[in-house]
């Protein structure tokens, strides 16, 4: 099994005419994911890679089913994009747009929430179930993806898009597939964090462990380790959290838009010390997650 996606799911694509839109709808269709539609206003009736393109998420849906969307859009329209397919009742949103204002992204979170629909970003790079389907740019072209995602048993969740590549390559590398692997967004607001991720990779069948890509700014760390404490039966988590720097010059803002320390608040220090209070492998370096990971599954073979 996999999480969230999987070789059936079908997807449209919103802003399917832009270039970003259009090389990862090409790619993606490559790897095998089941684009059926995509949405444009004013251009209905073209095509994409064979894809039509309608002028609204109505007119798609009423064409075919349709089990997620993937949003690249500029900024300034992800907010109607993505509330367009909620009350279309679209399961899934894949938001890949960034720097969309944070009213309206509070505005898309409590309106999918409200319709039990599940937002992933936005800031996010995708989702990828490997072997099965890819929804946004996660992997890149499809050789590279090929190349750096293997199907098996390790579950990967990470605040940065680039580092979720970079991760399943490493473990790749290392004889150790994954089930699934989630770009969550690296906003300050996004629509779904750990907690709710790993609740889908404890009942998953075919995950057996789970690694968690980290980042100073925000609480998501130390609410997950909470939450961690309290789940019978949990299985092992491995963790690695970047910036280690940003604990000594507060009160800066780097990088992602979530990344910023106040005080104590969102360190690094905090939430490494809040991850080992909750029986969560903390490591010092990126290249420790193949063995962390073995050693967490009591076995020294590939996953």
């Amino acid at each position: 099994m996999a999480i969230l996606v999987d070789r059936e799911t079908t997807v449209l694509v919103q802003g399917i005419t832009g270039r970003e839109a259009r090389f990862l709808s090409k790619q993606s269709l490559l790897y095998g994911t089941r684009i059926v539609a995509g949405v444009t206003p004013c251009k209905g009736g073209s095509e994409v890679s064979g894809i039509p393109v309608y002028n609204s998420v109505r007119e798609a849906k009423a064409s075919t089913r349709i089990d997620a969307s993937v949003i690249s859009v500029p900024p300034f329209s992800a907010r109607d994009a993505a509330l367009e397919a909620i009350e279309n009742e679209i399961a899934l949103l894949v938001i890949i747009t960034e720097r969309i204002p944070r009213r309206d992204v509070s505005e898309i979170v409590i309106s999918a929430r409200e319709r039990g629909i599940r937002v992933i970003g936005p800031n996010s790079l995708g989702i990828i179930s490997p072997g099965e389907t890819r929804l946004g740019g996660v992997g890149g072209d499809l050789s590279n993806t090929l190349k750096t995602f293997q199907k098996g048993s390790v579950g990967l969740i990470s605040r940065s898009g680039g580092m979720t590549t970079e991760i399943a390559n490493l473990l790749t590398k290392n004889g150790m597939g994954q089930s699934t692997c989630v770009s969550v967004g690296g906003d300050p607001i996004v629509g779904t964090g750990f907690v709710d991720l790993f609740r889908l990779f404890q009942e998953d069948s075919r995950t057996r462990a789970v690694a968690l890509f980290c980042e100073p700014g925000g609480s998501m760390e130390e609410e997950f380790a909470q939450f961690y404490s309290g789940v019978k039966d949990a299985k092992p988590v491995v963790a690695f959290i970047a910036g280690k720097f940003v604990d000594e010059m507060p009160d800066t803002r780097f990088g992602h838009a979530a990344v910023i320390v106040e005080g104590d608040n969102g360190s690094t220090r905090k939430k490494r010390k809040a991850f080992r209070a909750a029986g969560i492998t903390t490591l010092e370096s990126l290249s420790e997650f193949p063995r962390a990971l073995k050693n967490a599954l009591g076995q020294e073979h590939s996953c």
